[in-house]
Formats: C-alpha cells, sequence, structure tokens
C-alpha cells in the first residue's frame, strides 16, 4: 500500500518546484501524494491551463490565507494544516524553499511527530531581517530529510552543526535546473514573438521585492539605470500590477518597454533570448545561469553566492552608479563554458529515490 505524502506550497514557483519532484515520485508509486496550496501568493497567471500546461495535479485544498502579518499568516496556515494532517495521516510532508508556508507546513508537521522534508535547504543569505532567512533556517531545524541544492548550502549546515543523527542531509542538485531544462522543452517562441524581434538584443528586468518597490530613493535609481540602458539596448520588464501601481503612484517616467507578467514558459524563452537580465528575484538568478545570461541582481546580498563568487552574478542593490557600468561590462563580455554549479539536472530523482527507502 502507497504512503501517503502531503506537499505543501503557497507560491507558483514552489507549484514548479513540487512538480518536478512529483514525476519522479510517480515513478515507483511508492507514495501517493496530496497537494495543498495555502494561497499565500495570489498569481493570476495560476488558472487550470497553468496545471495542465505544467503538468502538475490540482491542490486537494487550497487554504485561501491571505494574511498581511506573518505572525498571523503563519498561525492560520498552521491551524488549517494541523487540521488536514490529523484527517490524512501522512507519512511525510514535503515542503520547498523559504515562505511562509514553508515554515508553516515544517511546524504543524513536527509537532504531530510526522518527518518533514525540505528542498532547497541549506540557503543562507545572513540577513538576519529578511523573512525569508529566518524561515529557511527554522525549517531545516526541524525537517528529517534536508535536499540540498549546492555543496555551499551543504556546507552552511554542517557549520551549524546539524549531523546524521537526526538529518538526512544530501547535495541532490538544484530542483529549479530539472525544471527549466523539462519545461524549456515544451515551451515556445509564439506566444511571445512580439517582443522577440530578430536580430535585436535586449536585457530583460524584473522588479518586485519589497525593499525594492517600496521604497521611492531605489525605485527612482532602478528606473534611472533601466531607462539609461535604454537608451542603448532595448529594455523589456514584465511588470506586476502591483509595481505598476506604485511606479505610477510615484510618478515615474518610463523610457523603457513595460509588458504584462508572463508565465513561467514565456519567461524561459525571454531569458533564453535575452543578452543579460537585471533582476531582485531569487530564481531568476540561477535562471539566468542556466541558460547562459550573467545576471546584475537588485540586492544587497543572496542565498545563491556561489553565482557572485564566480562572477556569473554581481550585487548592485538599487545603486544606479553600479547597475548601469556593470550592465555594460556584461553585455560585451562573452559567457564562460559553465560550472556544475547546480548538479546534473536530475535532482527530483536523487530525492525521490532517497525517499522511496526511507
Amino acid at each position: 500500500m502507497a504512503k501517503k505524502l502531503i506537499t505543501v506550497v503557497g507560491a507558483r514557483p514552489q507549484f514548479i518546484k513540487a512538480a518536478v519532484v512529483s514525476r519522479a515520485l510517480q515513478n515507483g508509486n511508492f507514495f501517493e501524494e496530496m497537494i495543498v496550496h495555502t494561497g499565500q501568493h495570489y498569481d493570476h497567471n495560476m488558472s487550470q491551463i497553468f496545471f495542465s500546461e505544467m503538468e502538475i495535479p490540482s491542490p486537494a485544498y487550497n487554504l485561501g490565507i491571505q494574511e498581511t502579518l506573518h505572525g498571523a499568516m503563519t498561525g492560520k496556515m498552521m491551524a488549517g494544516l494541523e487540521e488536514i494532517f490529523l484527517q490524512k495521516k501522512p507519512a511525510l510532508v514535503m515542503v520547498y524553499g523559504d515562505t511562509n508556508s514553508t515554515l508553516a507546513a515544517a511546524l504543524a508537521a513536527v509537532k504531530l511527530h510526522i518527518p518533514v522534508a525540505h528542498v532547497e535547504a541549506g540557503l543562507r543569505s545572513f540577513n538576519r531581517d529578511m523573512p525569508e532567512e529566518i524561515n529557511r533556517i527554522l525549517t531545516d531545524k526541524v525537517s528529517r530529510f534536508l535536499f540540498c541544492p549546492t555543496e555551499i548550502a551543504i556546507s552552511h549546515l554542517q557549520e551549524e552543526g546539524f549531523n546524521t543523527t537526526f538529518h538526512t542531509m544530501e547535495n541532490t542538485g538544484d530542483v529549479m535546473l530539472d525544471a527549466a531544462n523539462y519545461y524549456f522543452q515544451k515551451s515556445s517562441e509564439r506566444a511571445i514573438e512580439k517582443y522577440l524581434k530578430r536580430d535585436k538584443k535586449f536585457i530583460l528586468a524584473t522588479i518586485h521585492r519589497p525593499e525594492n518597490v517600496f521604497t521611492v530613493e531605489k525605485m527612482h535609481d532602478i528606473i534611472f539605470a533601466l531607462n539609461t540602458l535604454h537608451k542603448d539596448i532595448e529594455v523589456i520588464c514584465p511588470m506586476h500590477p502591483g509595481t505598476k501601481k506604485l511606479v505610477d503612484k510615484y510618478g515615474f517616467d518610463i523610457d523603457f518597454e513595460v509588458i504584462q507578467p508572463v508565465g513561467y514558459f514565456d519567461m524561459l524563452q525571454l531569458i533564453h533570448h535575452s543578452s543579460l537580465v537585471i533582476t531582485d528575484s531569487g530564481g531568476l538568478q540561477k535562471e539566468a545561469y542556466f541558460f547562459k545570461k550573467y545576471c546584475i541582481t537588485l540586492r544587497e546580498e543572496t542565498e545563491w553566492v556561489e553565482l557572485v563568487e564566480n562572477g556569473f552574478s554581481f550585487l548592485s542593490g538599487s545603486d544606479k552608479e553600479k547597475i548601469i557600468p556593470m550592465a555594460r561590462i556584461f553585455l560585451s563580455k562573452a559567457f564562460p563554458v559553465s560550472f556544475a554549479l547546480y548538479g546534473d539536472g536530475h535532482a527530483g530523482e536523487k530525492i525521490a529515490r532517497t525517499l522511496l527507502a526511507m
């Protein structure tokens, strides 16, 4: 009889990561998986077509929890998840990344003595002011299985005193590399061909993190930098409606091309065809690397330190005096033969093998 596994997710990127492991687990018929969506992040791109195109099972439950305060959100999630765990009695709870949904699921499960598997374990930005950093650390502490995307992540855990008495630690590589490889083969240029002007180079830019969009000075400098670069090379920015509202509220003049938010398939195509990525996104930093693009990261620190250490990404913050010259350097620089920073593209299979042996 198959063991019950509950996967808890709260945002679109987590669904994509979970799909990688779900496909690998289905090959063994050892686990009966149920997906629970906390509802933490509303995403208009997550219609039913999202689940069918991405080959992701629709969630069995959607808790619809979208509180603005971290404590209220996490507490309500724990209460809702605890009820489901008690009813379904899973043998394992799987969580991804570093959202409040991740921490809530891990805490609710471990208090019921249900083992937790954490995918993307061991990541550290070393900025304790970031809620995500607290979520990562606490989730790692209570998880039985720690699936790390890099050797650096393994070393972080070892330095913090993690050992094999309670934890199973494994460098599986990054499930997002699996996802990028798999879904790029299924994506098509057709949906975004109006943005892919033949033989015309462009920079792909995204801005969404609160520390940037909610600070007038930072947004001013980022937009100034993108406007300046746009004079020499087209800048395309898929912009979330919330960010666009703040831009309009601040009264910023934008010269670069703003487009509607795009789905995952289209984003992979935009990255693939771009000449450079400028972003404050965590996932997009890695996806730029997967497609052999340099990245300017609009943050002061990153959990993906190996990209910076190996020269594939540059931390600029919102400083226009760093963004503009570094963009010009990267645009004139050939991308080297990439290292295997994030594994071999078979992270999902490695995670499945470990879990099938539990």
